[in-house]
């Protein structure tokens, strides 16, 4: 097996290219450029959440979704409202 030398230039080189990427991926999300419709475990990533977590807000009917045939949608919307409605400001 070769073996390959990384250099500080290398570094550099990836380190920018980084930023950009990110840079675009912030801007991009914050020009409101995400999906409409967001599946369930793309709730469970974001939310940091479980399945049963997720399953439990949906039962209780504090996030409401869409299933077709077997897969279950979320407004993006909606999950921004859960999240503002759910906040906790420990500034006081």
């Amino acid at each position: 097996m070769a073996k390959e030398i990384i250099t500080t230039d290398d570094l550099m080189i990836f380190k920018l290219e980084l930023f950009d990427e990110l840079k675009r991926l912030f801007n991009e999300q914050s020009k409101g450029k995400h999906k409409r419709y967001v599946k369930s475990g793309e709730v469970r990533k974001l939310l940091n959440i479980s399945w049963g977590t997720l399953q439990n807000i949906r039962i209780n009917g504090n996030l409401p979704y869409t299933k077709i045939g077997g897969t279950i949608f979320y407004e993006w919307e909606d999950i921004q409202r859960v999240m503002d409605e759910f906040r906790v400001d420990n500034s006081d």
